[in-house]
């Protein structure tokens, strides 16, 4: 889920930048300039923007992927303890282990 989340907020920062470079072609004359004095401004700025978007995909994905998780794992729980047809290779598996 973390790589997932920090591969799409890339994609999408990668996006972005391809954009707003793509608008800002007429300060093409002053690049030396400009990144002479504000490089680490706009690293930061960068690097802000990644983290922000990481933490807000991160949290789409806990919300979407992991909900009700508690729920249903004590459903399997309450199966694994029953004599079901079903469940009873995994309970044999799971009594071995212990």
């Amino acid at each position: 889920m973390i790589a997932n989340s920090a591969f799409l907020a890339a994609m999408v920062l990668m996006l972005v930048l391809f954009v707003v470079m793509g608008q800002l072609e007429f300060l093409a004359t002053y690049r030396r300039l400009i990144f002479g004095q504000y490089l680490w401004t706009i690293v930061g700025a960068v690097v802000l923007v990644y983290l922000n978007l990481f933490a807000c995909f991160y949290l789409a994905a806990r919300a979407l992927f992991l909900k009700d998780t508690g729920r249903k794992l004590a459903h399997v729980e309450k199966l694994l303890q029953t004599q079901d047809t079903i469940a009873r290779d995994l309970s044999e598996r799971i009594a071995k282990d212990e």
